[in-house]
């Protein structure tokens, strides 16, 4: 029998209910969240994440700006702006759109945005606060496969969560969110010898490589919850994940499709962050 196929779309739109109402309640008490995103470039997928981003702003009441920036942008010049808007207190969050240009470091960017505005939570301040479980900024898709399973009923506490893929985006944050959640955590990456064996003995198995289909169903014990953060399109241009779908789905209790569940999570968490940053930058307490 099939496992339960996650609707990301109902988990979405529950959420978001939750970030208007404590949008406008901020509103009312004169401090309406903002978010600011910066691209640089024509990168075309980054467009599109950026006008999604806008357009979900707008949803939830989030007062929002896109600086578009051309592609011969300077690094002093980026850093200069976000100089601008850490001092802006009509922007609570303050988001770079990935990729930068070559000739722009990426690192020494996120370094000059403001911690408390740092929505991605990307700067090593929240990095590290993530660490040694500090309340504050997480990870807009670490948080959001957090909100899946708990929204869906999975027991994370005494679970074996395996993860795999040890990115400082998506991986290594994954781990420390499931080991706050009491979950007892595995990593396996490319240089794993015996990644099935390990793979097998996960309840949550959470993939995050990208690479096309790599996790088969020998990968997967049967019953186990699987979040595919995978996002790949192979020749046939047709999005898909790290899983193959249509045979873990026989054995797994739940998954995750792609598109349309972890993704849309993503951009609901960044509104998250950006709400709770307006929310800790007025002191009107709402949902933090």
């Amino acid at each position: 029998m099939s496992g339960q196929v996650i609707n990301g779309k109902e988990l979405v739109s529950s959420i978001r209910e939750e970030i208007r109402a404590d949008a406008a309640a901020l509103t009312a008490s004169g401090h309406q969240p903002g978010l600011v995103v910066v691209i640089v470039g024509e990168d075309p997928a980054s467009q599109v994440y950026v006008r999604n981003k806008a357009k979900a702003c707008d949803d939830v009441g989030i007062y929002s700006e896109v600086h578009r920036l051309p592609e011969a942008t300077t690094q002093q010049e980026l850093i200069a702006l976000i100089h601008k808007f850490n001092s802006d207190n009509k922007i609570n969050g303050i988001l770079v759109q990935s990729p930068l240009p070559k000739h722009i470091d990426e690192e020494a960017v996120v370094d000059e945005i403001d911690p408390l505005k740092d929505v991605d939570c990307f700067h090593p301040v929240n990095v590290g606060n993530l660490m040694i479980g500090k309340d504050g900024m997480k990870p807009c898709t670490p948080h959001g496969v957090i909100e899946i399973l708990k929204r869906t009923g999975v027991e994370i506490a005494g679970k074996h969560a395996v993860v795999v893929g040890r990115s400082n985006i998506v991986g290594k944050p994954m781990a420390m969110l499931l080991l706050r959640e009491h979950a007892t955590v595995s990593i396996v990456h490319s240089r794993t010898p015996n990644m099935e064996e390990i793979t097998k003995q996960a309840d949550i198995l959470v993939v995050a490589v990208g690479k096309a289909h790599l996790i088969k169903a020998n990968h997967v014990k049967p019953g186990a919850v699987v979040i595919d953060v995978g996002m790949n399109r192979p020749a046939d241009g047709k999005l898909t994940g790290d899983v193959d779908f249509e045979a873990v789905k026989e054995i797994a209790s739940a998954i995750t499709p792609v598109p349309g569940c972890v993704g849309p999570m993503t951009i609901t968490m960044l509104l998250r962050n950006t709400v709770d940053a307006a929310s800790r930058a007025a002191k009107v307490n709402v949902s933090v």
